[in-house]
């Protein structure tokens, strides 16, 4: 089980390389918080920024949650709490 400083990691990463992506393509990087919704809210963020993101934690982590499948996520925490199960 993942301490609640690894826990802060994992969402402090996303926020890095979220923010990373946004800025590479020219978009504005929204406040970020653990509730934001990767696709369809306040994010200029697509399914290919999506996956991007998806391969540069894995990148930076070594782990891949998705390795047995997709699993269902909207908000960065929900995505956070996949990479602390790991």
């Amino acid at each position: 089980m993942r301490t609640a400083t690894e826990s802060r990691d994992v969402l402090a990463l996303i926020f890095e390389e979220t923010a990373r992506i946004l800025q590479e393509k020219g978009a504005k990087v929204p406040a970020l918080n653990p509730e934001i919704a990767f696709l369809g809210g306040s994010m200029d963020f697509d399914s290919l920024d999506l996956a991007t993101l998806i391969v540069a934690l894995e990148e930076r982590t070594g782990a891949d949650p998705f390795r047995s499948g997709f699993k269902d996520f909207t908000t960065v925490s929900e995505l956070a709490s996949l990479y602390e199960a790991k």
